[in-house]
């Protein structure tokens, strides 16, 4: 259906008002992701029409996303693409520009809106940076998505490049001259991002400059508007802490350090705080909007009321303002003389420049929302409990219908992925996944963040190996695991490496450490089983994860990447150590656990801390070498395999139930 088609119907079912103004509503809905309960905000939009136009309006809608989606995920189209932005830039007499991945916002992902890498450059991955010179243009990406990279973008127009290995810094002193000038966009930079900038400049005798407008933005015709998806409370019986409490901390704690202003950017941290939830980006229950925290604790929230649900003002009560997006910059103006708390890792320079301009005193920190956010309450912990217990019976459906059906070489990526889908989405509480399914077969399984397409599916095969990362989010917990899957009869080799992960996996799993250590500590349990083999992966161990908010959330990491944050009761941390080998296989076992106290021993000097894990699903036997593992390996895994059946046994039935005993059977 064409645009011009969708844009008839619209027109004939909203004859009298204004239609530009109705098609650029529904382009807006049309621009957040697919979400169960997308049609709420869509009855409220256009509650005179029948049921009937209400059904053609759905359908309008849904071509619209699918339009929209298309058009933003075009390689073929980068050529052009990446010459008219040259030409812009020429007309602006700019020498090189920066995309980054992110929007203002600086969280983890970003709306089809801000996608101007993707637009670019065909790259779909969650971390890259594209450099745009007159003649050369360049994609830096972490180890994660080394080949993803090369799949999707052509390496004819960008040249991929390791961010560590070449940093963007180092290619851009190559490859510009003194005199030159450097443009970027400055809400799409954090103030530390820029200062790297700032500082390579200084060095090289290149010019920065920030643009009023970005120019892919200029270039990118029919470019979707901002999302708008429904925004509803978050209430006390998940999030465990009323708003106004959580408010009071974070008041207290600004008038002991003589902070007068908290800006927020992050959208995980506002959800948080006003115990809101919105659906503006894929997989996270996020409301795309900034937030102002003030010493008397009161809140101004710059967010659009029209996708409020009706409840929402009651909710956030007196002590928040609503105001416009477009009325942030004049606040910002208002607050000369004050001492305005920014985090500089995740506040866009934009913010930072009007806030010198008005003479703000800017104090940097981290956001004061990011700790008590990740130190999970009870109420959060018992949910998540109960939110991975659902989850864990999905997965031990799925797990069994691959099983049954794997071998016959008539299941793809896609179809597995699709599946597991279904099980979920029976689940109490399900919202939506928590991120885009990984599910790889094969050699697809070796690439980090693999994403499964029409263009890249294989099949699962006998003698392969099956690597499936998903996970789910429930009103009362957000899950994320990995298990792989031997299809057939593993080779020798994929039981070694599989079980040296496993061994790395256990060591996490049953670490016991001081009060005071951090994950960086720890990383090394994870990896030393591989390291001993002359084996090691490119990505973390473990990270933050939310209640009902992002899969990936900080300050708390497992990771080589040093860390200043101690783990602490009620953080939850993936463990998820993994093998990959190029054009082969991958291999990773992921569960999430929770920091606990721990009793410590007779003697101890030291306060202890451990991990309860919250993930439950059998783990592939078949590719366990069960002569190495150590006698206590041995037993947790037992022990582990012994709590999956008897929390999912009374979730599953019939030949599930069956399946799932001899899975999870002592070895």
């Amino acid at each position: 259906m064409e645009i011009a088609e969708l844009n008839q119907i619209v027109a004939g079912l909203t004859s009298g008002s204004d239609n530009s103004e109705t098609i650029h509503l529904l382009r807006a809905v049309a621009a957040a992701p697919r979400r169960a309960d997308e049609d709420a905000l869509l009855h409220q939009l256009f509650s005179n029409l029948s049921n009937t136009e209400f059904k053609k309006l759905q359908t309008v809608r849904d071509n619209m996303r699918e339009e929209m989606n298309a058009m933003v995920l075009n390689p073929a189209a980068s050529k052009d693409r990446l010459k008219k932005l040259r030409a812009e830039m020429a007309r602006e007499k700019i020498d090189g520009f920066i995309v980054p991945l992110n929007d203002e916002f600086h969280g983890e992902a970003a709306p089809i809106a801000a996608e101007r890498l993707k637009w670019l450059t065909g790259f779909t991955g969650s971390a890259g940076v594209a450099a745009v010179l007159k003649d050369r243009a360049a994609i830096f990406v972490d180890g994660r998505y080394t080949l993803q990279v090369r799949n999707e973008v052509d390496t004819t127009l960008f040249t991929p490049l390791h961010v560590s290995e070449e940093p963007m810094s180092a290619w851009l002193s190559e490859n510009m001259k003194a005199g030159e000038m450097l443009a970027i966009d400055p809400w799409l930079h954090t103030e530390n991002s820029t200062a790297s900038l700032k500082k390579l400049v200084a060095d090289t005798g290149i010019n920065l400059k920030s643009v009023p407008e970005n120019p892919v933005d200029k270039v990118w015709d029919d470019r979707p508007p901002k999302p708008l998806a429904l925004v509803v409370p978050h209430e006390k019986q998940f999030a465990g802490e009323e708003s106004a409490s959580k408010r009071n901390r974070i008041a207290v704690g600004m008038a002991e350090r003589n902070v007068d202003a908290v800006i927020h950017t992050l959208p995980d941290v506002v959800a948080w705080l006003l115990n809101i939830r919105g659906a503006d980006l894929p997989c996270t229950p996020f409301a795309l909007g900034f937030a102002i925290t003030y010493q008397d604790a009161t809140v101004d929230l710059f967010m659009d009321e029209i996708k409020f649900a009706p409840n929402m003002r009651e909710h956030l009560g007196n002590m928040v303002r609503v105001k416009s997006p477009a009325e942030f910059e004049l606040t910002l103006a208002r607050l000369g003389g004050k001492h305005v708390q920014i985090d500089p890792t995740v506040t866009s320079q934009y913010i930072v420049d009007q806030l010198t301009g008005a003479d703000a005193i800017i104090v940097r920190a981290a956001d004061p929302c990011l700790l008590p956010k990740a130190i999970k309450n009870e109420t959060e912990i018992n949910g998540t409990r109960q939110a991975h217990i659902r989850d864990g019976a999905a997965v031990a459906k799925f797990l069994h219908w691959l099983s049954d059906n794997a071998m016959s070489g008539n299941v793809d990526e896609l179809k597995a992925e699709s599946k597991l889908r279904s099980f979920r989405e029976t689940g109490q509480n399900f919202r939506d996944l928590s991120f885009n399914t990984i599910s790889g077969a094969g050699s697809n399984g070796a690439i980090v963040h693999y994403r499964a397409s029409k263009a890249t599916s294989q099949p699962l095969t006998p003698g392969s190996l099956y690597l499936v990362d998903s996970g789910a989010q429930y009103l009362d917990g957000t899950t994320d695991i990995t298990r792989t899957v031997a299809i057939g009869t593993p080779n020798p080799e994929m039981q070694h490496r599989f079980t040296l992960v496993l061994k790395g996996h256990i060591a996490i799993a049953t670490a016991l450490f001081p009060k005071g250590t951090t994950g960086s500590q720890l990383d090394t349990l994870a990896r030393a089983p591989l390291w001993a083999a002359g084996l090691d992966y490119d990505h973390g161990t473990g990270h933050g994860v939310g209640s009902y908010l992002s899969v990936h959330e900080g300050p708390q990491r497992i990771s080589k990447a040093p860390s200043t944050v101690a783990l602490v009761p009620g953080m939850i941390i993936s463990n998820e150590p993994g093998y990959y080998k190029t054009d082969a296989y991958g291999i990773r076992i992921e569960n999430l656990v929770t920091v606990r106290e721990v009793t410590p021993p007779d003697g101890a000097e030291r306060e202890l801390f451990g991990f309860e894990t919250l993930t439950f699903a059998p783990i592939d036997k078949a590719l366990i070498d069960k002569n190495l593992l150590s006698p206590s390996e041995l037993e947790w895994l037992n022990s582990y395999h012994l709590q999956v059946r008897e929390k999912l046994t009374p979730l599953v039935e019939g030949k599930v139930e069956a399946w799932l005993q001899e899975a999870t059977a002592p070895l």
